[in-house]
């Protein structure tokens, strides 16, 4: 009689990708829960807090600059910016230059609740990038290219959308 089989050790590479499978889910559960708590603790959503950040680093923007800085559609900035409008923590004005061109300011209550707001106001995701080394970013870069480039049908357009529970 023999003895009962075992199942045979995973391979190095079945470790491997579960071992980033369980990274990737961390990232985006970290992201999340940052995101989460920032609407908890000031009512606005990550990526409006970002694009309040921006402005307070270069007051009076264009949409498209703000796009720009937040790598979203141009669309997209203006929707964030007309719930921050609503509440009266942004300002609109016509460029003087240009009539067409509308500039974004921050406005008294804005400037209050950013100075209150939790940090980091660019996100975790965008501020945790900016501690990589070029190097390590550089890598990072190629590695989730390779992965993308295994998934089927993806829109190109889903890198310009601030990821949903930021919205």
């Amino acid at each position: 009689m023999s003895p009962p089989k075992s199942d045979p050790a995973p391979s190095s590479d079945v470790v491997l990708r579960q071992a980033i499978l369980q990274k990737l889910r961390i990232v985006i559960r970290a992201a999340q829960q940052h995101s989460s708590w920032i609407e908890k603790q000031c009512g606005v959503s990550g990526a409006q807090l970002w694009l309040m950040h921006e402005l307070h680093e270069a007051d009076g923007l264009r949409v498209g600059e703000l796009a720009n800085k937040l790598a979203i559609h141009q669309t997209t900035t203006s929707n964030l910016l007309d719930g921050l409008g609503k509440r009266g923590y942004i300002a609109k004005s016509r460029d003087p230059l240009d009539q067409r061109a509308v500039k974004v300011s921050l406005s008294d209550a804005g400037r209050h609740l950013l100075e209150s707001a939790p940090k980091p106001a660019r996100g975790l995701l965008a501020t945790a990038l900016t501690r990589l080394d070029p190097l390590a970013l550089g890598q990072l870069d190629d590695g989730l290219q390779g992965l993308l480039d295994c998934i089927e049908g993806l829109d190109d357009g889903f890198g310009m959308l601030p990821l949903p529970f930021m919205m």
